[in-house]
């Protein structure tokens, strides 16, 4: 019996020439290095394949970055904040399953890029002050909601959580472990909707399997810098990262 019959893997070089870079960005993305550029990795493969099915290939994916990136940080999480997040990124979760064969995801793509826009632009001509207060609560639960609904749609979810949680200006080891823990049970959370909406299917598993080895090399890279470079330059990279994300979303809209 050929090989391809039991492992029925994606096998069209193209693939894997936009695939291995997409999985390298999540990586650092999920290391909190660069956190903003995992929101490139489903734009990045929906060159070569659809949207649902690039968002069903990196599941497996996400969750051993999702395990590495707790694992570094397992110490250093900000557990108040967390009881806070977790619930409104589930209800977005819920959101995301219930719309999810409605919505076009090109519209999802330009919503996602201009708010992450707007909010970068914001941070840009109008820094907060060093004393001024954290974002209220309302708007955190709005965001969060926002993240957890992106992400289940295309793994999206940085964008409206960063415009949330950033001006908070935690340590980056502290924002990195929190983001961390976040995720994991976010992605965690989207099994059971993934497989119910038929997109867990061999093809897609088996080609997760071949990327799976890439996985723990863009988070050792990514938690190696995030302990040691400046609060400064750490969120610098995150601006930069969410530049490109929203940058990348709005011509995915249009395109």
């Amino acid at each position: 019996m050929p090989l391809l019959d039991v492992f029925p893997l994606i096998t069209e070089p193209y693939f894997y020439l936009v695939a291995v870079p997409a999985v390298l960005l999540m990586g650092l993305s999920k290391s909190g290095f660069g956190a903003g550029f995992g929101s490139l990795a489903v734009p990045m493969m929906a060159l070569a394949v659809t949207v649902p099915q690039a968002a069903a290939i990196l599941m497996p994916v996400l969750l051993v970055m999702d395990i590495l990136g707790m694992a570094a940080f397992r110490k250093d999480f900000d557990l108040k904040l967390l009881r806070f997040l977790l619930p409104w990124g589930l209800v977005g979760i819920v959101v995301g399953t219930l719309l999810f064969k409605l919505l076009n995801a090109h519209v999802v793509a330009g919503l996602v890029g201009a708010f992450t826009l707007l909010f970068l632009a914001q941070r840009l001509l109008f820094p907060p002050k060093p004393n001024s207060p954290p974002p209220p609560k309302w708007l955190g639960a709005i965001l969060t909601t926002a993240s957890g609904f992106t992400s289940f749609i295309a793994h999206a979810g940085g964008p409206p959580i960063n415009a949330y949680v950033i001006p908070m200006r935690l340590s980056p080891v502290r924002f990195t472990a929190t983001m961390a823990f976040f995720f994991f049970v976010i992605n965690l959370s989207k099994w059971i909707p993934y497989a119910w909406l038929g997109l867990l299917d061999w093809r897609n598993m088996a080609t997760s399997l071949v990327l799976l080895p890439i996985a723990p090399i863009g988070v050792w890279v990514g938690v190696w810098l995030a302990r040691r470079i400046s609060q400064r330059l750490f969120y610098g990279c995150l601006y930069a990262g969410m530049l490109l994300t929203g940058l990348k979303l709005l011509w995915d809209a249009f395109a």
